[in-house]
């Protein structure tokens, strides 16, 4: 598993952060890294965009999801089957979500390890075909890319924290009818991951050397955009079946 995990993530990864240290201006291994997450980006995009813009229809859909719980509240199995007939007239996949995360863990698990190693070059890892430069640039705007740096972590934390907040809109109060166990805990949820997850990055982030730190805002900062792009998208196309 670990020889796959290298040769078909790690291994590539590497190579071009190292290729791109080499042919960049200055042999700058933070522009390298703000390109190669970049360029990882624009490859998952279309499987991304597919997953925002299906959560953004399945959000569209909640009037209409509650009419059939109500009307099928005796009858789970009629319930889901309604459902999934109400996603596919709408052309959503439930699943796109799952499988994009399942994509992502290797891709960004071997981004960590890529970025945690990029300091050093390693030839026994290289492409015959890359010539790595003499010396790789290790700063970036003044900052120690190798280093702990608490601004970048204080940004971290402030781009997950928009992030979160356009991905995941606050749920508004419930009236004493609709006070319930269920209500309440998805309010907690939702709260937690719009305040507590941006915090416990930052904290997180303290810890971490500023080249990761630095990929870590790069990504946050072009999912912030593309999630303003898809938020705009929806205000001008309609719900309609199949897109």
């Amino acid at each position: 598993m670990s020889y796959l995990f290298n040769q078909l993530f790690f291994n590539p990864l590497y190579n071009l952060l190292i290729w791109l240290s080499a042919v960049l201006p200055w042999h700058s291994l933070g522009l390298a890294i703000i390109i190669l997450t970049i360029i990882v980006k624009i490859i998952l995009l279309p499987l991304y965009h597919k997953t925002t813009t299906s959560q953004k229809k399945i959000k569209a859909l909640e009037p209409k999801l509650k009419e059939l719980k109500e009307k099928h509240a005796n009858n789970r199995e009629e319930q889901a089957k309604q459902t999934m007939a109400l996603y596919r007239e709408h052309g959503i996949n439930p699943l796109t979500s799952f499988w994009l995360l399942l994509i992502q863990i290797p891709i960004v698990l071997a981004l960590f390890w890529v970025f945690r190693d990029s300091f050093n070059v390693r030839p026994e890892i290289l492409y015959s075909f890359i010539t790595p430069p003499a010396l790789i640039n290790a700063t970036l705007f003044g900052l120690d890319l190798t280093a702990k740096n608490y601004v970048l972590a204080i940004l971290v934390g402030a781009s997950q924290f928009i992030q979160m907040r356009l991905a995941i809109p606050p749920i508004p109060p419930s009236t004493s009818q609709e006070k319930s166990f269920k209500n309440d805990f998805a309010r907690s949820m939702n709260l937690q991951m719009r305040y507590m997850m941006p915090a416990f990055i930052t904290l997180v982030s303290f810890g971490f050397p500023a080249a990761l730190t630095l990929y870590w805002l790069t990504s946050n900062l072009f999912a912030i955009g593309h999630e303003l792009f898809v938020k705009r998208q929806a205000t001008t196309m309609p719900l309609s079946s199949g897109q």
